[in-house]
């Protein structure tokens, strides 16, 4: 068995560190309040809600868990099927199955990678509750095309927004088009707090409900508001919240987004120029971002034409 130098083995990821997130876990800890939902919360809903223009923003200690919220919002009953992309991560599925629901795979467009809206309207069936795209990469999905179809056929749209922060589509936030987005900060986002993400939520119908069901199916929020004198329990829910020494770590992160990605932008811009002459003359399929999409270099990747070429250019590379 050969024997692999560690230094040839390029990491999966490089997470970066602003260098604040340990002076915000300090304060965090001399505060004594660790548990969600303090200031650090509050600073990052409020932050997400101004920076991407949605109605609400709701910390999560997942992407995984904001999409369960998600289908728990949309009262997704066994049977009940949402349209989805076929090249997609698993806890887009997972979310609706774990409540029943059946996922309708559509395929992908081969420029993008994400789902092609063409075909979405032959998916829909009397038993479709939800169109759910995916944008893969930080690159929009057809969103025009996507949100006209749920109206026409009265259907609810959730955006998983998993890797694109600060990506948009015709000016608008990705996350921020749908009745619902779901954003993650897991270590290999662009934006990151180890673990964590967030539920966007356009429809204000959904507000409340949201807060209840993040909170153990609780009043809870309502009572730190002060507008009842105790809570109890109200409704479904589970314990969706982030630690406070994760929104704090998650803080120091958002405040510096923009220099993260423009710094991504950057390292993106250089793989594009080394590679994007073997896309014409090898006719490899590179990135591709159409005109009315701004991306966050989240994913440059190279498709190869067989296993047998990728194999031998991962291991001259």
């Amino acid at each position: 068995m050969a024997i692999i130098d560690p230094m040839d083995v390029i990491p999966f990821n490089s997470p970066y560190v602003t260098g604040k997130e340990i002076s915000y876990i300090n304060q965090v800890l001399l505060d004594k309040e660790l548990a969600g939902g303090g200031a650090f919360t509050e600073r990052c809903q409020e932050f997400l809600e101004s920076k991407l223009d949605v109605k609400k923003v709701l910390l999560t200690h997942s992407c995984t868990a904001a999409l369960e919220m998600a289908a728990m919002l949309l009262d997704i009953q066994p049977g009940d099927e949402i349209i989805m992309p076929s090249y997609t991560f698993v806890s887009t599925a997972n979310a609706f199955v774990i409540r029943g629901g059946v996922p309708v795979f559509v395929d992908i467009r081969k420029d993008t990678l994400n789902i092609d809206e063409r075909l979405i309207e032959m998916a829909i069936t009397p038993r479709t509750k939800a169109i759910l795209p995916v944008h893969y990469a930080g690159v929009a999905c057809e969103m025009d095309t996507i949100m006209d179809i749920a109206n026409r056929h009265n259907l609810l749209v959730v955006e998983d927004a998993a890797q694109a922060i600060e990506s948009n589509y015709k000016g608008r936030a990705l996350g921020s088009i749908g009745d619902l987005g779901c954003l993650s900060f897991h270590e290999t986002k662009n934006i990151t707090s180890g673990e964590g993400g967030a539920i966007l939520i356009n429809n204000s119908n959904f507000i409340e409900q949201a807060e209840i069901i993040r909170e153990k199916g609780t009043n809870r929020n309502r009572f730190l508001r002060g507008q009842i004198d105790k809570y109890s329990w109200v409704g479904v829910g589970s314990s969706y919240l982030p630690s406070e020494i994760t929104a704090a770590f998650l803080y120091a992160q958002l405040e510096e987004t923009e220099k993260i990605t423009q710094e991504r932008i950057k390292i993106w811009n250089n793989y594009d120029y080394a590679f994007r002459s073997l896309g014409e003359t090898e006719g490899l399929s590179l990135p591709n971002i159409p005109n009315q999409c701004k991306h966050n270099a989240h994913i440059y990747y190279l498709i190869l034409h067989n296993s047998g070429d990728r194999n031998r250019f991962i291991k001259y590379i």
